[in-house]
């Protein structure tokens, strides 16, 4: 029987890299898509033991100190220099998944003004937050916007690929579209899907965790493609989302969603219609997609990351690891991220925009 064996460490995660070893590449980086959790806020959640996204959380997080510890993130964080600085967000599960509105509400609440103390606490380490919105709750969540970007000072806020199963291009959220529009804030999109989403009809759970790798990346495409064709760009062409781990399949696949999504209908039975119905658009599909904002946070692979400014442009994509959620357990993303964009032949000016200026023109950043 073949056995699985690791594979080596991708380039950067280990062994000398540009800034190991005293020579730390200069300048500000501001890493926007970063995780962690207020220690109140996790001591609450993992109380909550009956409940199977906290379960599924738990095992990660306490294999992940540096998601609550901060002595040991900031230690974590000096290898990068004074000028690097964190955007953070809590990690999985949404609040939705904690449990009903009074619940999820809660959690959102407690979250925020955990994020939000960090940041006042540690300008120095922590440029901004993101909010947690209760999205099982519309009324709920703009409430939540409004504490949360106005009071606090969050500097957008996060959702997921879909709310307990539903999607995001319900009628019922355009509401908190155009909240976050007229706010001028940004969403974050972060997939979320398990293993009880199966591989195939047949089947009941998802194997190889082939739901995480490529299942995450597929949640999301389907999350922008239904914004698209649903309209919500289209009616909210000011709004700004910021799609993880570098706009997700869309740019490696842009010659389907170009040409092939010009012949929308070609492929689908006239009895079957209805399912290719969709909003009036003004401009190609395409056109929409890279409206969409895009991060770094490829792990490592420096050609996903030149696929993804060839798709959106250099002003529409921002430096982001995904710290902790590496083999380190905090700082390998952050390294091998770095090292990809050194790279990659960019011009100082466009290193610039990637690090620090787009982060600064598209959100309200502490200091």
């Amino acid at each position: 029987m073949c056995r699985h064996r690791p594979a080596p460490p991708l380039p950067g995660l280990a062994g000398p890299v540009p800034h190991r070893r005293g020579r730390i590449i200069r300048g500000v980086k501001i890493d926007v898509f970063c995780h962690l959790m207020p220690k109140d806020y996790a001591e609450r959640l993992m109380a909550q033991a009956e409940n199977p996204a906290v379960a599924n959380i738990r095992k990660r997080v306490s294999a992940i100190p540096a998601l609550v510890d901060l002595d040991l993130r900031f230690r974590q964080m000096d290898e990068f220099g004074p000028d690097y600085r964190q955007v953070v967000s809590l990690p999985a599960p949404p609040a939705e998944d904690i449990g009903p509105p009074p619940i999820s509400s809660e959690f959102a609440r407690r979250g925020n003004e955990g994020l939000a103390e960090l940041v006042r606490r540690h300008p120095d380490r922590f440029a901004g937050f993101v909010a947690c919105l209760p999205m099982n709750d519309v009324e709920a969540a703009l409430e939540e916007i409004d504490h949360a970007c106005g009071t606090l000072g969050a500097v957008g806020a996060q959702i997921y690929t879909h709310v307990n199963g539903r999607p995001l291009d319900e009628p019922r959220f355009e509401p908190i579209y155009a909240r976050m529009e007229e706010l001028d804030r940004m969403l974050w999109v972060h997939p979320c899907r398990n293993a009880s989403w199966a591989d195939y009809p047949t089947e009941t759970r998802s194997r190889y965790e082939l739901w995480w790798v490529f299942g995450w990346e597929y949640d999301t495409a389907i999350f922008m493609g239904r914004l698209v064709f649903s309209g919500v760009l289209e009616r909210h062409p000011r709004l700004k989302v910021l799609v993880h781990h570098g706009g997700s399949m869309v740019p490696h696949f842009a010659g389907r969603v170009g040409p092939g999504w010009d012949q929308l209908g070609s492929r689908t039975p006239e009895d079957q219609r209805q399912d290719v119905e969709h909003y009036p658009l003004s401009q190609r599909p395409i056109d929409y997609f890279r409206m969409f904002y895009a991060d770094t946070a490829l792990f490592g692979a420096k050609n996903a990351i030149r696929c993804c400014l060839d798709f959106f442009g250099i002003e529409r994509v921002l430096f982001a690891s995904d710290s902790p959620f590496d083999p380190e357990k905090g700082p390998g993303y952050i390294r091998s991220t770095i090292a990809n964009i050194e790279e990659l032949g960019l011009s100082d000016e466009e290193r610039r925009l990637i690090y620090e200026a787009n982060a600064r023109r598209l959100l309200p950043l502490s200091g």
